[in-house]
């Protein structure tokens, strides 16, 4: 390949990544994106995602730009030359060419053996948990990266945003030897359960008749129940709240932005979804959680093993997470299997679980 002049005339070199997909990509690709930051921090870093990711890639992944981008169409020409290249986006057909064409001086990608200039990478392996998968690209290209950097900060949250909420909230921080929290706690601790129906696909979304029955056990434990997704779910969180018996303001589907959503999920007791970007988002903010997986096992996408802070249920079958139908493993679960698993869950304002020691390859089955 040329070598080019990497980055802007008379400014710094240019570290370009690509994740052009949803919020649970984002939240796994943190540990590679903040390892990333770590080994050039000199560079100008811009990762190519939907815009509206921004606050987290920046502020909590450490980019200092992102360039509007879905899925595998080219990329802005304005990103031509960079230094670096970094394909965080998958295996290689879609995805390695949409970064070879801005010419970078060093493309990091696993190998693919249609692709000449990716030969001596990494070996990608077929049922590797996708946090450990970015982690050990960087690793064996020589950067260091560490899966259990997942964590992000609890944003102060606006009394506004919460029905008979508090004036300001915030998730204190625990402060070791301190024998406790740090801070103001929310007067309804330990907080409300985040109900989150929706998914991707319909292999990934649980029945909605199923979440009512969850929604209405966790209202006659006398605590109050939010259904969250997007605009276009929000006839799926109503048709939930009204078979339940919630109010209207139960329903905040469609109309939370990133940094609303996030500090509604820091403020929860208990989240329960599929297997979907909030739930890496609880996993995140170390809010207790139950996620559902049906086609994708949680050894390949679920919260880290072995933390009794987050219940992954599976009932042991793999389908195709892409089809309409709801998958038949998903299905497997039960009402009753949920509701066991939300009470073994841990009080929301315990100590967090303690980091686990590093281990080559990071989650294992």
């Amino acid at each position: 390949m040329t070598t080019p002049v990497p980055g802007r005339p008379g400014g710094p070199p240019t570290l370009v990544v690509l994740r052009a997909l949803g919020l649970g990509d984002a939240l796994t690709a943190l540990p590679a994106l903040r390892a990333l930051t770590d080994a050039f921090p000199g560079h100008r870093r811009v990762v190519a995602a939907p815009a509206h990711l921004a606050p987290l890639l920046v502020e909590e992944g450490g980019m200092d730009e992102v360039a509007d981008h879905r899925g595998l169409s080219a990329l802005d020409p304005g990103l031509d030359r960079p230094d670096v290249a970094v394909d965080l986006h998958g295996r290689g057909p879609g995805s390695q060419p949409l970064l070879l064409a801005l010419r970078p001086r060093r493309l990091i990608a696993f190998a693919h053996p249609d692709i000449p200039e990716t030969l001596g990478g990494p070996r990608w392996r077929p049922g590797e948990h996708e946090v450990s998968r970015w982690c050990r690209l960087l690793c064996e290209s020589g950067i260091p990266a560490d899966p259990r950097r997942l964590s992000i900060a609890s944003p102060a949250t606006p009394g506004s945003e919460w029905p008979e909420g508090p004036e300001g909230w915030q998730r204190p921080k625990w402060r070791e030897g301190s024998g406790g929290w740090q801070g103001r706690q929310w007067s309804e601790s330990p907080g409300i359960t985040v109900i989150h129906p929706g998914a991707a696909s319909g292999a990934r979304r649980w029945p909605p008749r199923r979440f009512a029955l969850v929604a209405g056990a966790e209202v006659r434990k006398g605590r109050r129940v939010v259904v969250t997704g997007s605009a276009a779910e929000r006839p799926l969180a109503e048709e939930i709240a009204e078979r339940a018996g919630l109010g209207p303001p139960a329903v905040r589907a469609g109309d939370t932005d990133l940094s609303e959503l996030i500090a509604l999920v820091a403020a929860a007791g208990r989240v329960v979804s599929g297997d979907t970007g909030v739930a890496h988002l609880a996993t995140a903010l170390g809010t207790p959680s139950v996620v559902l997986f049906g086609p994708v096992p949680p050894s390949e996408w679920g919260p880290p093993p072995g933390s009794a802070r987050h219940v992954a249920l599976w009932a042991g079958r793999r389908g195709d997470p892409h089809a309409e139908d709801v998958d038949a493993g998903l299905m497997a679960i039960t009402v009753e299997e949920v509701l066991a698993a939300l009470d073994t869950l841990p009080d929301p304002w315990s100590k967090p679980d303690p980091v686990p020691t590093a281990r080559a390859g990071g989650y294992r089955r």
